[in-house]
């Protein structure tokens, strides 16, 4: 039987590189696409050893005439759509990028699996910036939207597009509504990674200071590697549905800082100051989801809570300072 073939639309980033990893090791024939392969550094496939396992093709994912050429050339079993605009705050910044990039870049795969080929099985990134703030109710699928930034009301958008394929045409397209999820190939420009690489810069001596904005929102903190699985399992049933991921737990950002900080043993408050420039316009205070539907009917197992993921990424900080 010939391998099964994916296309990973957006696998620069963690999600990505991990997706990517996880679906090669099931035997899968794996295309990935950035934006222009020529200047991508694929710095994350490198680290996880698979660059040289994975073919490579620029696509811009709101050119349709783009889409359709990546799509057409590979003609992939599934397509998993992890790119476009990845910051809430950057997305204040530069909203028209983020409803292009994510919302008419969603647009153009549908179109173009409904023009080319209805048996490709689409996966598309949600977000759990699209409930807004949930308090401490765990959001879960069923849990109204109320997004509060350019980025949530783009995944909004991209998410009703995809239950209108679905339902219009019949295509197998499915939507992951991911709370937050990290890992040690997170950029510093996510704040989880900035709290640990700067503890261990300034447990090396290399930092005196932490800039940080607001830590009293709270959040839903996942390990990224058990987060690319549930996609996967979300492609292999007979129907395809949405689903919430996310561990069902949520500390603030307080909490993150001084676990973090605790793991190199120091003091947080020693070295944290707060920069209120860095507060966004429209802050989510609390976000928790419910993954009880996820473990229930895809056989996810019991995602690793916010102290694993911070004591794992803790630990990949601290070993990269060691050599």
């Amino acid at each position: 039987m010939a391998a099964k073939k994916a296309l990973i639309i957006g696998i620069t980033g963690q999600d990505g590189a991990y997706l990517a990893k996880y679906l090669l090791d099931k035997g899968y024939e794996v295309t990935g696409s950035s934006r222009d392969v020529m200047a991508s550094s694929f710095a994350n496939l490198q680290t996880l050893g698979i660059r040289d396992k994975v073919k490579l093709v620029s696509v811009s994912i709101n050119d349709f005439r783009s889409v359709f050429n990546a799509i057409q050339s590979f003609d992939p079993d599934e397509i998993y759509n992890l790119a476009g605009q990845t910051s809430v705050g950057l997305s204040f910044d530069q909203p028209v990028e983020a409803i292009e990039s994510i919302a008419i870049g969603t647009l153009n795969i549908l179109e173009v699996i409904r023009l080319q080929n209805k048996s490709i099985r689409f996966y598309n990134a949600g977000s759990s910036e699209c409930f807004g703030d949930t308090g401490n109710i765990p959001a879960n699928e069923h849990t109204p939207f109320a997004p509060r930034s350019p980025y949530a009301v783009a995944k909004s958008t991209a998410k009703w597009l995809i239950n209108s394929y679905r339902e219009s045409y019949g295509l197998y397209a499915c939507t992951g509504i991911l709370f937050n999820h990290e890992s040690p190939l997170r950029p510093e420009r996510f704040v989880t990674q900035k709290i640990i690489a700067g503890a261990a810069k300034i447990k090396a001596g290399q930092l005196s200071k932490l800039q940080l904005g607001n830590l009293e929102i709270s959040r839903d903190w996942g390990w990224a590697p058990e987060y690319v699985q549930a996609m996967w399992l979300m492609m292999q049933l007979d129907k395809p549905d949405d689903f919430v991921i996310a561990t069902g737990r949520q500390e603030s950002l307080k909490y993150f800082v001084a676990k973090a900080f605790e793991y190199f043993d120091l003091d947080w408050q020693k070295y944290v100051e707060i920069e209120p420039s860095f507060f966004r316009p429209n802050e989510i205070v609390s976000s928790i989801g419910n993954p009880e539907k996820a473990i229930k009917s895809l056989g996810w197992s019991k995602p690793t809570d916010v102290d694993g993921v911070i004591k794992m990424m803790c630990a990949a900080q601290a070993q990269k300072h060691q050599k």
